[in-house]
């Protein structure tokens, strides 16, 4: 019985209620509670960050090509210098664009406007943009799963905890606040581990996944209006 007691850090009033304390003194299965509940907060801020700035930069570089390709110049000197080898989703559609449009141009010859060239290139636009938005919402669903989870896994560490804690109790015959406090601090800690971890993952996944529709609208309304410029020009060329 006192090894109970000694586990749960009862038997001594106004015990150290420091962090630390609180995690040394709990028992094994709260620690590897709070122990996985750490890691999940350390990787979804990884994520977060991650995501912010891949974010950032996609934005950017979409602003940049988007400027030179509104900007008048020929489409066949962009897609040698950036569709060829995209460095952003956006040249990726771009690329995935011309390259299906000057394959089916080379194949149908004069009659590219009855080839139904718009159809093929408006699907190989769609599953580029589908590949690059893969891509990018990866990790989403596992900060997705800690905001779901990580309050009921620190829950489970804190009734855990609790009964241990009730356990080293009766064993002791004493319930004097100062003497149960410890231990039941203990298992709360695991519940406030939970929260920590699952509050930034919940907004986090709600502010980047909005980012990313946004991203996904902006690549879906240069397909349209590239799509109808390569309509244009096969009409013309017809």
């Amino acid at each position: 019985m006192n090894e109970a007691v000694d586990a749960v850090g009862l038997g001594t009033p106004g015990g150290d209620l420091s962090i630390w304390a609180l995690f040394i003194q709990a028992d094994i299965v709260v620690k590897l509670v709070m122990v996985m509940l750490l890691a999940a907060s350390v990787w979804v801020w990884a994520i977060v960050f991650e995501k912010f700035a891949a974010l950032r930069r996609a934005n950017r570089e979409a602003n940049r090509f988007e400027d030179r390709f509104w900007s008048g110049g020929s489409l066949e000197d962009l897609y040698e210098e950036e569709g060829k080898q995209p460095n952003s989703p956006i040249a990726a559609v771009f690329g995935a664009a011309m390259t299906e449009w000057r394959r089916t141009a080379r194949v149908v010859g004069a009659d590219v406007a009855r080839s139904g060239v718009r159809d093929r290139v408006d699907r190989a636009m769609s599953v580029t943009i589908g590949r690059e938005m893969e891509r990018m919402e990866r990790w989403m669903i596992f900060l997705a799963s800690v905001g779901a989870t990580a309050p009921f896994i620190g829950l489970f560490g804190t009734v855990w905890g609790i009964m241990h804690s009730f356990s080293a109790i009766a064993a002791m015959h004493n319930t004097n606040l100062a003497v149960v406090a410890p231990g039941i601090a203990e298992a709360l800690f695991a519940t406030a581990i939970g929260l920590v971890a699952a509050i930034p993952a919940v907004i986090a996944y709600n502010k980047i996944s909005t980012d990313l529709s946004r991203y996904a609208a902006r690549l879906e309304g240069f397909a349209t209006e590239f799509g109808a410029i390569l309509s244009r020009q096969s009409e013309e060329r017809a």
